[in-house]
């Protein structure tokens, strides 16, 4: 039997002093925050008649969730990192704002500190197997469409696999494979050599694949690499290139595909380009210039700040 008791005084007041509202101290923003949620919470309980038992499944899944450390994991794979972007894009149009190469989500799997390199790097360590050989360039603009010499290229990417260095549970990958600092040279270009990334899926048995699972979803994303991109006077860039060819490139888990951020791998096989690219075998090629937005009022108004391993 499903009672209503939302809208009664007795609830209304209560979630006020569970909220803090009526406590001294503490921080306001936090209270009204949670005030919000948990009314949101209590309303939806009472809306769909949730058991104990469901709410207690809930609360199960949750620590099942933060032991397994995959929270960063979830919150794309429901559109929240997404929906965060949508909102950074309709300030920016709100502000007049134009914005050069678009943002899309950070991803959980950032390590800070990789080795810096100058206008090249190779970014795999040659150790997998299954490597085949990516080269990578394009040039970094400013605002008004000028080279940016000197800019702060940081580019990550899986292994064949689907795994991150730092975060492979095989632990086969050296400390900061496939991820470097690039700078760019004085003509604003990066250029760097790699192995081709694959895809990856949530791990089919932690708790994130379990929740996609209840709403008939899948958790794949497709091959991708990740960039911050920063130089003086420019807002940081959060983006990441997919794959043109990857069966999952519009029907990513993550919600991080956007229009202009599909570029195709040209696969070369001619001997004169292999050897003049310093190879031995055939290639895939990336070639992709980013354009930076200027800063808002001298301010930086879409760095994100939140938990990063240091390694």
């Amino acid at each position: 039997m499903n009672v209503k008791i939302f809208d009664t005084e007795e609830v209304q007041n209560f979630l006020r002093l569970a909220s803090g509202l009526e406590q001294e101290g503490g921080n306001p923003r936090v209270k009204q925050i949670t005030h919000r949620i948990l009314s949101d919470l209590f309303k939806t309980i009472e809306d769909f008649d949730i058991t104990s038992d469901e709410y207690w499944t809930a609360v199960a899944y949750i620590n099942q969730l933060g032991t397994s450390q995959e929270a960063a994991l979830l919150s794309p794979g429901l559109g929240i990192d997404r929906f965060l972007d949508m909102r950074m894009d309709a300030q920016d149009a709100a502000l007049g704002v134009e914005i050069g190469t678009p943002r899309t989500i950070e991803g959980p799997l950032y390590v800070a500190g990789a080795p810096v390199e100058h206008g090249f790097a190779r970014l795999d360590d040659g150790s997998d197997p299954d490597g085949h050989p990516l080269m990578m360039h394009g040039v970094i603009y400013d605002s008004e469409g000028q080279p940016l010499a000197g800019a702060q290229v940081e580019v990550w990417h899986a292994n064949t696999k689907g795994f991150y260095s730092h975060f492979d549970p095989t632990g086969e990958q050296t400390p900061f494979n496939m991820r470097r600092t690039i700078i760019t040279d004085e003509n604003g270009g990066y250029r760097f050599q790699s192995i081709v990334p694959k895809g990856y899926g949530c791990p089919p048995e932690g708790p994130t694949q379990q929740f996609l699972n209840q709403l008939g979803r899948h958790g794949n994303r497709p091959a991708h690499i990740h960039f911050f991109i920063t130089a003086e006077g420019h807002r940081k860039l959060t983006t990441q290139l997919n794959m043109a060819d990857d069966p999952y490139v519009y029907d990513d888990f993550a919600y991080a595909t956007r229009e202009g951020l599909v570029v195709p791998v040209v696969e070369h096989t001619d001997e004169a380009v292999i050897k003049a690219n310093g190879l031995t075998e055939a290639f895939g090629e990336m070639e992709f210039d980013f354009k930076l937005s200027k800063l808002v009022d001298g301010v930086d108004n879409q760095v994100v700040e939140r938990p990063r391993l240091q390694a």
